[in-house]
């Protein structure tokens, strides 16, 4: 069969690596893809806020199924859109996506279902914003209320941080902002916990630890995500229970109460305080490095997964795991996630021989006369499969250093909390 996958990152680039070595798929399409994908599927570069066009592309070149990477399109309901037009989707539709598409949404439903979370409150203009912040203990957490490529949020240490945070989001830093939202720290471990559901059918699909901070030992400003590794040296079985108890069953629940079934994936950032769950946000698909730190783990075929949940199946599908550990390191140009130069020559990549425990999944790629150049702030992530963490590491980072591109910069410290040095 055919199948497409919409999106350009590392997450989806680890997506069609692992649909590559499923027997049942013919040929697989890329909107737009990257240098990587490129490699094994075809990319195509659609204009994707024009569904139109993308569903007669679909439909003139039978594809079968698609599969929706990244959050903006599935928050601006291309799931539905598809649908409607008798397309097999993975992915959850526009009012679902809200748990994402809107940090308000999902702290209400929150606050109806009694899912634990950080106390909060939602402000709407600038100066009841800074007079709530002149009042507040520290640190706090001040949040974009709508999409922001993983770096709307920040935790401020003192008045003037926050006032400037409130003033970077009003001012339209992640596009046009009718409100924020302010938080209280929770002090405590973040984990990364994965489900996937056909609407009927929810399965755990493993869990990570992102390392956001753009420089070593967590610090900088947050950043899409600079590494992860899983599983995350914090889950147990009596954790589990109650991640699912206490805050992903009430979501579906309240979902289901509103007239929506969640399908696809539903990925819970979480704040794990003596062995208590917290939600801090969800994202309504595989997160990025998440996904590319996970995927290579799974045994079972992605597309019978897949396929699976956009047919109300899943219960059908028994999703098994290689039993090792997983990291990945994201290797960005310099200056992220601020400026950054563009169409910057990838020198040695031909030069880098990977195992067959080894991964490079592109991100910011692009191929130019047969040679990739880096486009985007990040721009590869390479992953490791072993017994241990600390191997895994030590293989990544020779290969980096081997690769030493001169454009750009990573962490070496990915894994810090779970490899003892």
């Amino acid at each position: 069969m055919k199948v497409g996958i919409i999106g350009s990152g590392g997450r989806e680039h680890a997506i069609c690596h692992a649909l590559s070595n499923s027997k049942n798929i013919d040929q697989i399409f890329c909107f737009p893809g990257n240098a990587g994908t490129a490699q094994m599927a075809k990319n195509v570069d659609l204009n994707l806020e024009d569904f139109i066009n993308l569903k007669d592309f679909v439909l003139l070149n039978q594809i079968e199924l698609i599969i929706v990477g990244p959050e903006k399109p599935l928050v601006e309901g291309i799931v539905d859109f598809l649908e409607n037009h008798n397309i097999k989707v993975f992915g959850p539709n526009k009012i679902a996506s809200q748990l994402e598409g809107s940090k308000i949404f999902t702290k209400n439903l929150c606050k109806k279902y009694n899912i634990p979370t950080a106390k909060f409150g939602i402000f709407t203009n600038k100066n009841d914003a800074n007079h709530f912040v002149e009042e507040s203990k520290y640190p706090i957490v001040i949040k974009a209320d709508g999409l922001a490529s993983g770096k709307g949020v920040y935790i401020c240490e003192t008045q003037n941080e926050a006032k400037n945070a409130v003033g970077e989001i009003f001012e339209g830093k992640f596009g046009t902002a009718k409100n924020l939202l302010i938080e209280e720290f929770l002090d405590g471990e973040e984990m990364s916990y994965f489900v996937i559901s056909d609407g009927k059918t929810l399965k755990q699909f493993q869990t990570a630890q992102d390392h956001k901070r753009v420089l070593e030992g967590d610090l900088g400003p947050n950043t899409g995500g600079m590494g992860a590794y899983s599983p995350s040296r914090l889950i147990n079985s009596d954790l589990e229970k109650k991640i699912l108890k206490k805050i992903i069953e009430p979501t579906i629940k309240g979902l289901r109460e509103i007239g929506v079934s969640y399908k696809g994936f539903l990925y819970a950032g979480l704040m794990i305080i003596k062995n208590e769950p917290y939600l801090i946000e969800y994202n309504v698909r595989m997160g990025d490095p998440e996904c590319q730190t996970i995927l290579p783990k799974l045994k079972t075929d992605l597309l019978n997964i897949l396929l699976a949940c956009a047919t109300g199946e899943l219960d059908r599908v028994k999703i098994e795991w290689h039993d090792k550990k997983s990291l990945c390191v994201v290797l960005c140009s310099k200056g992220y996630p601020n400026h950054y130069k563009k169409n910057v020559l990838l020198e040695n990549l031909s030069k880098v021989k990977l195992t067959n425990e080894e991964y490079c999944f592109h991100a910011g790629t692009k191929n130019i006369d047969k040679k990739i150049y880096a486009t985007g702030g990040r721009v590869l992530g390479y992953v490791c499969l072993s017994e241990s963490f600390f191997n895994a590491r030590i293989k990544i980072l020779n290969t980096l250093k081997l690769l030493n591109w001169s454009g750009g910069f990573y962490r070496s410290d990915i894994g810090h909390k779970v490899i003892n040095k």
